[in-house]
């Protein structure tokens, strides 16, 4: 799997071998997963993850579910995605992180937003369905 939507023509590609691309991107895919759809909501189509779940407790949710995000963001670097593309991504973060601090309305939120696997689609990898 190669990483196209994010390859910025100025930017050197980092030296990174095939397994070690592959392995990348299937860590990222388990992770979006977990944090964003890993749990069915019984009787639907739709599902949740451990963001909007985790960040049910006041701060400390917020805050690890914060960091698993930017650790996305940190591996799409190291893909070599473009500071632009980066810099989507810290947005996509951000409006998760800034809405997910209001009580209930924001855990919905997330739940629906699911930023993560917003990244990857714009990494050009296509978020895991389970």
């Amino acid at each position: 799997m190669t990483v196209t939507a994010a390859a910025h023509p100025t930017r050197p590609q980092p030296d990174l071998s095939d397994a070690e691309r592959a392995a990348i991107i299937a860590r990222l895919r388990r992770l979006s997963w977990l944090l964003d759809s890993s749990v069915r909501i019984p009787g639907t189509r739709l599902t949740i993850g451990l963001d909007p779940i985790v960040g049910l407790a006041p701060g400390i949710g917020d805050a690890l579910m914060l960091i698993a995000s930017v650790y996305i963001i940190v591996q799409g670097h190291r893909l070599g995605a473009s500071r632009r593309t980066l810099a989507k991504m810290a947005l996509n973060v951000a409006i998760d992180a800034l809405t997910g601090v209001v009580p209930i309305a924001g855990d919905i939120f997330d739940a629906a937003w699911k930023a993560n696997q917003r990244n990857l689609r714009l990494l050009g990898i296509t978020p895991t369905a389970g």
